[in-house]
């Protein structure tokens, strides 16, 4: 299924397909030992997890040196694809639970990823600042943002705004609407692209892309 990434990022290296094409091993092996993927899922990673990761590829540009948190990243998405994606840009991922962050160091080790580094602990524990924030569809927005707004550099980077990149499923209207009354961030900060506008396969029909700038 590794032809699903090339479908819509033909410009990969031969090294980024190589590293695409061992994600299957390596997480089927680590997911008979720690379930970070449903087991009825994992022959559907690279559409479901890997992919979906991906659309935040199509959305930013991560440049060189750009600094990426990825909160509740669970078994490393979005933060591993994006990181196979963007070798030249720092990935940091963290989440609270021991053995999500055992895989991603499994993982990482596998490939031979160098720009990534993993963290178990909290969100707001972590010290430092960001360019970009990504999850996915950790809680709602009014309980997310809070967490990482004051992680993230103002202004942009090489010409591309920071923010949060968000993916969540369903009517997100309401969600952000709701987040920027309660935080007190203006609406106009907030953008949704659909994913189904850049991937055709079904599973994305109301999945979609939220970014708010720093």
């Amino acid at each position: 299924m590794e032809e699903l990434i090339l479908k819509y990022f033909p410009e990969i290296t031969d090294r980024q397909k190589e590293m695409f094409v061992s994600l299957f091993p390596v997480y089927e092996e680590w997911n008979q030992k720690i379930n970070v993927i449903s087991r009825k899922d994992i022959g559907n990673l690279y559409l479901h997890h890997v992919l979906h990761s991906l659309a935040i590829a199509k959305r930013v540009k991560f440049p060189a040196n750009s600094r990426i948190l990825d909160v509740g990243t669970g078994g490393g998405f979005p933060g591993v694809p994006l990181a196979i994606m963007f070798p030249e840009a720092n990935f940091t991922l963290c989440d609270s639970i021991l053995k999500k962050i055992k895989v991603v160091t499994e993982v990482k080790d596998a490939l031979g990823l160098q720009n990534v580094n993993e963290l178990r602990m909290r969100a707001d524990e972590i010290d430092g600042m960001f360019d970009f924030v990504v999850s996915r569809a950790v809680t709602d927005l009014s309980s997310f943002v809070p967490w990482v707004w004051n992680k993230i550099e103002k202004g942009s980077i090489q010409g591309i705004n920071r923010g949060i990149i968000y993916l969540k499923g369903g009517d997100m209207n309401e969600e952000m609407a709701t987040a920027a009354e309660k935080l007190r961030i203006p609406m106009n900060k907030f953008s949704k692209t659909e994913i189904s506008d850049w991937f055709d396969e079904e599973w994305f029909i109301e999945k979609s892309v939220i970014f708010i700038k720093r």
